[in-house]
């Protein structure tokens, strides 16, 4: 037979927004790579309730392959900004263009 879940989650983990400790069945799994159902070979990371419920929920495909492409070792905060908001314009046409 299979055993009962509620061992598994009397376990405490640490979220990683605040550093709280937390029983497991009282925190929310993170995966950075957005697909949390692809359980193969991953370790996942917790948040709270509180902090989970503070995230932006909204799709991120190409995010990461965004940021990869503008990131650099040692580049100032501005530059960064100013590269992210010119990758996302190229991308994504510009504010104005797309509230028309």
């Amino acid at each position: 037979m299979w055993r009962s879940r509620t061992n598994r989650d009397r376990k405490t983990v640490v979220c990683i927004a605040c550093g709280e400790s937390v029983l497991r069945a009282d925190a929310r799994e993170y995966d950075k790579e957005g697909n949390r159902w692809d359980r193969h070979g991953k370790e996942f990371e917790h948040l709270c309730k509180e902090c989970y419920r503070e995230l932006c929920h909204q799709p991120r495909e190409d995010l990461e392959s965004l940021l990869l492409g503008i990131e650099q070792d040692g580049l100032a905060r501005d530059e960064f900004l100013d590269r992210y908001f010119a990758a996302v314009e190229k991308r994504y046409g510009s504010a104005e263009e797309r509230d028309r």
